[in-house]
């Protein structure tokens, strides 16, 4: 009696696991890449304080269009290296540990309460140009880009394999996690508006501080590690 062939492997669970591989860390680095108190951080509270939680949650938006424009740059930039990607890793995880570690160490010493201006300093605005304001105000700062290239080589974010499906639903996941933490924020504010002390925001960039250090110091290790084994 002829042995049954063995059926053919489905893809959907490689591919399922692929997505799951992509949803928590693209939701966790766009959130991250948000997160720092800065200036535009201090403007969606200013704005959320002064005038509601939709103009702080529009600067918001128009803030994580931004981020996600350099997300783009980076991700395209960094496919069309891809076997350099592949050969590299641990030395680009170790190059990622360092970039966060030095932007956790300038984020521990940074005061953010100093460039607040109270709610009567700042004009009336409609959506639209919150909007506006909150894309400009991070589109010019072109340095986010090396904390971008640390969060995706910590990460691994990028993959050789990846393809066109792959990229779009990582970049909707980069955009998902940055508009999460928009309106958790606006959110928190505008429900804290009487209660808010301003000055906490240092102890908030403190904290976010030490969290990037700690994933530094992780990433940093594991590489060594790695390296160790390698060689």
């Amino acid at each position: 009696m002829a042995r049954a062939r063995p059926l053919p492997q489905r893809s959907e669970p490689a591919a399922l696991e692929q997505l799951l591989y992509i949803l928590p860390r693209g939701l966790a680095i766009g959130a991250l890449i948000s997160a720092p108190m800065g200036p535009i951080g201090m403007l969606v509270i200013q704005r959320t304080l002064g005038k509601g939680r939709w103009p702080g949650m529009f600067t918001g938006i128009g803030a994580a269009l931004s981020d996600l424009i350099y997300c783009l740059l980076t991700g395209f930039g960094l496919s069309f290296i891809t076997d350099f990607i592949d050969e590299q890793q641990l030395w680009l995880q170790l190059v990622g540990g360092v970039v966060l570690a030095i932007f956790g160490v300038y984020l521990f010493r940074k005061n953010p309460t100093r460039s607040l201006k109270t709610a009567s300093e700042m004009p009336a605005n409609s959506f639209w140009s919150d909007f506006i304001t909150g894309f400009l105000l991070t589109f010019s700062n072109p340095l986010i880009l090396f904390f971008i290239v640390g969060l995706f080589a910590r990460f691994c974010f990028i993959l050789p394999d990846f393809g066109v499906g792959h990229y779009i639903f990582a970049y909707l996941c980069l955009l998902g996690g940055a508009l999460l933490w928009w309106y958790g924020v606006t959110w928190l504010v505008n429900r804290l508006r009487r209660r808010f002390n301003v000055r906490s925001l240092r102890l908030v960039n403190r904290i976010i501080a030490l969290i990037l250090l700690a994933m530094a110091a992780i990433g940093v290790t594991m590489a060594v590690i790695d390296m160790a084994h390698t060689f």
